[in-house]
């Protein structure tokens, strides 16, 4: 079995903490980012590979950084311990998911040093379609109809390294990065443990190097990009709410209340004619079984589940019903 040392923060890669641990392996040490503080109380939280670590008995660090050139010198201090600390470990290879902190060429010479595997990143795309920070929203909010997990051998790039498993799977017609979240995790943690058995029994791993097309970059989601704009059209619009289920969340004005969207779908052209007419984008123009109608671009979107601010989600159904609102109504952008 490995020694291995992970690193990761969130619930994605907590996941794969626990299959490379139930596997047999031997976790050495885990890296993580420092709690943060969250919810409404904004107490400091501790991320869920902290929490798994913690309750296995695993060495811990958290460094806010791994910059050893920081020009902060609390920060360069970290940095330089958290690599002295590794470079004393005895490990035979380093996993890496979802950590949020750039891994230094320092540490990953110390990872490739002989005897050793090297480090290898769980990413939640087929590469190189979307490199970077958000893979899973920019697919969906893409319209991607297949995505996956690859395995990856790192390198100083941002997930510019070789290939050494890839498995694909549908995007689902209503598929939200919740969802999508959970099934990519489970498959990045079944690839890991199996990437991870096969250089224990020293098999040969495949080392695919990245083809230069295709290559597109899932920039971090920024929580203004959730604003809905209801010029575009209703199939966007709906990508992007589910795209942002379950963060940012998809949101829009509503006489001066800023509703988040949590569930949509578009109407089919049979369906949305029925409430065509003269309405701006944005204009609730009727009622439905299951919710009400925003006009678009080139049709309608049927609103499913909302929410308001300081409230709890529920069926749009329910709101328009409770708050029986009346006149034209517009979505429109929120003030600055």
């Amino acid at each position: 079995m490995m020694r291995v040392i992970f690193a990761g923060t969130p619930n994605f890669a907590a996941h794969a903490l626990a299959a490379i641990e139930a596997a047999g392996h031997t976790i050495v040490l885990v890296l993580t980012q420092p709690d943060r503080r969250a919810g409404r109380g904004m107490h400091l939280q501790a991320s869920p590979v902290k929490e798994f670590a913690l309750g296995k008995g695993i060495p811990l660090l958290q460094p806010t950084s791994l910059n050893i050139s920081s020009l902060n010198e609390i920060k360069r201090a970290e940095a330089i311990s958290t690599l002295n600390v590794i470079s004393q470990i005895q490990f035979d290879a380093m996993v890496v998911v979802a950590y949020g902190l750039i891994v230094p060429q320092a540490i990953l010479d110390l990872a490739e040093q002989s005897g050793r595997h090297g480090a290898f990143n769980i990413h939640g795309s087929l590469l190189p379609r979307w490199r970077g920070a958000a893979p899973i929203q920019r697919a969906i909010a893409a319209g991607d109809e297949r995505t996956g997990i690859t395995i990856m051998q790192m390198d100083a790039g941002l997930d510019t390294g070789d290939m050494v498993i890839s498995e694909a799977i549908n995007v689902r017609p209503d598929e939200t990065s919740s969802s999508l979240h959970y099934r990519l995790a489970d498959l990045g943690a079944r690839l890991m443990v199996r990437c991870l058995a096969m250089l224990d029994a020293q098999e040969e791993t495949p080392r695919t190097p990245q083809s230069e097309e295709g290559v597109c970059y899932a920039e971090k989601i920024q929580k203004a990009e959730a604003e809905i704009d209801w010029s575009q059209t209703a199939i966007t619009i709906d990508r992007l709410i589910r795209a942002f289920n379950p963060f940012p969340v998809a949101s829009s004005t509503l006489s001066g209340q800023n509703l988040k969207f949590w569930r949509a779908r578009p109407l089919s052209k049979v369906l949305a004619d029925q409430y065509q007419g003269n309405h701006r984008p944005g204009s609730i123009v009727g009622k439905s079984k299951d919710g009400f109608v925003v006009s678009c671009k080139d049709g309608a979107l049927e609103v499913l589940e909302i929410q308001k601010p300081g409230g709890r989600r529920t069926s749009a159904a329910q709101w328009i019903q409770s708050e029986k609102p009346a006149g034209a109504l517009q979505f429109t952008k929120a003030t600055t």
